[in-house]
């Protein structure tokens, strides 16, 4: 390792980020939550299905209504985990378009090429982090990244790099868990930190990593703050919606 390596390695051990409620080195971030989804990946669809009641599929749909792609497009869906939303833009950018897809642990990337050839989509799959996408500036007409943002160390750097893959008219569609509605958060709360870890520890042999999961959602930004995030990025235009009371929020901004 050279000075300069080791001088970079030493300031990310002093930063210190979130890791659900805990607060951890930066350095020490991608590490934990790689322990997380390949603890959590082989009943990842399961679990989701009943966490949400099965809504996590018509929220993607949504957002995938939200991207204005068409057959030829070039598509990058950024942390795809098992493939939900990359499958979904395949069929919209059809066989003269080109979908890539990343994620930066293995255990999901895999599994979600897996399933996509299972659906008879061939597309690369890329193991890489969304804060240094290794694909050149302008190319892509859309970037997606569902449920995958709140898990980033440097959210601000991911979004910058989401920003620069896109060409000029292109647009970035962020699927994520946001800020319910008033009235409903002490039901929602109930559900995340009492619910969400037991059924993690049934289905899953997991409790720890959906508490984590349940702190994450509490600690990423809001439906606005995120808003000022990606206008911060350079995206313009940057507007969003609320599904279910909240729950999750669909925002799209375009590099112009």
């Amino acid at each position: 390792m050279s000075e300069k390596d080791r001088q970079l390695s030493a300031e990310r051990d002093r930063r210190f980020v979130d890791f659900g409620y805990e607060r951890i080195s930066e350095a020490e971030k991608p590490h934990r939550v790689a322990g997380v989804f390949d603890s959590v990946a082989r009943r990842y669809d399961l679990m989701n299905d009943l966490m949400s009641v099965g809504l996590h599929r018509l929220w993607k749909r949504f957002a995938i209504e939200q991207t204005g792609l068409r057959a030829g497009d070039r598509a990058l869906d950024v942390a795809c985990g098992t493939g939900d939303i990359a499958r979904l833009v395949a069929q919209r950018v059809g066989a003269t378009g080109q979908l890539v897809f990343t994620d930066i642990n293995a255990s999901m990337l895999w599994r979600g090429r897996d399933r996509l050839l299972d659906a008879g989509v061939i597309a690369p799959a890329v193991q890489c982090d969304a804060e240094r996408l290794p694909f050149r500036d302008a190319y892509f007409d859309c970037v997606t990244i569902a449920f995958g943002l709140r898990n980033v160390t440097r959210k601000a750097r991911a979004l910058a790099e989401m920003r620069r893959v896109l060409r000029p008219g292109g647009r970035l569609v962020v699927l994520e868990f946001s800020r319910v509605w008033a009235p409903l958060r002490p039901l929602y709360d109930a559900y995340s930190f009492q619910v969400l870890p037991r059924l993690g520890r049934v289905i899953a042999g997991d409790a720890a990593s959906y508490r984590y999961l349940a702190e994450s959602i509490h600690k990423h930004p809001n439906q606005e703050e995120l808003k000022l995030m990606m206008v911060a990025a350079g995206l313009e235009r940057v507007e969003y919606w609320n599904l279910s009371a909240g729950v999750v929020a669909v925002h799209r901004g375009y590099r112009l």
